[in-house]
Parts: C-alpha cells; sequence; structure tokens
C-alpha cells in the first residue's frame, strides 16, 4: 500500500534549486508580514474593545501603514486592505462617537 504522504522531489537543475532558496526566503518574509497585519489589528480591536479612545486611534494609524505596506508588496489584494482599513475606522470611529 502506497504512503499518504507524498515525497517531495528534489530539483535537478541548477536554476530550480535557486528558485527553491529563493522561494524559502519569500515564504518567510511574507509570513513574518502577515504576521505583523494580524499583530497590528488585534492592538485595534484590543483598544477598542478596551475603550480606549486615543490608544485606538493611535494603533489605527499605526495599523494604517502596516496594512498598506503589505497591499503595496502584493501579498493581500489592495481591496483587501480597504475593506480591513474600512472596518477598523468605523470600530474606531463608533468608539469616538459613543463617548
Amino acid at each position: 500500500m502506497a504512503s499518504a504522504s507524498k515525497v517531495k522531489k528534489t530539483v535537478r537543475i541548477a536554476s530550480g534549486r535557486k528558485r527553491v532558496r529563493q522561494d524559502v526566503k519569500l515564504n518567510a518574509a511574507n509570513s513574518a508580514l502577515r504576521s505583523k497585519f494580524r499583530t497590528a489589528i488585534k492592538g485595534v480591536l484590543k483598544a477598542v474593545q478596551a475603550g480606549d479612545k486615543t490608544k485606538a486611534s493611535e494603533a489605527f494609524k499605526a495599523a494604517q501603514s502596516v496594512i498598506d505596506s503589505i497591499a503595496d508588496k502584493g501579498i493581500f489584494h489592495k481591496n483587501k486592505a480597504a475593506r480591513h482599513k474600512s472596518r477598523l475606522a468605523a470600530k474606531v470611529k463608533a468608539l469616538s462617537l459613543a463617548a
């Protein structure tokens, strides 16, 4: 019976080996940026839940630049970035209107 997991084949052509090395680096960089994106969003949401208006607006300003930079690099689509910024802005605005 065959094994359930796929066995990865090693690339024999030099350009293919180089592409694999580059992909590992790019994957690590993209993963770090995605993590930074999630952390920035969580910071805004925590400040909104705590009800801290000034901290939420500062966190939102920082999150905006992170979201924009990720969209510019093509990691996320620009519409996804705009959607996240819009939803966060609405939450921060609702917090300031409630006060």
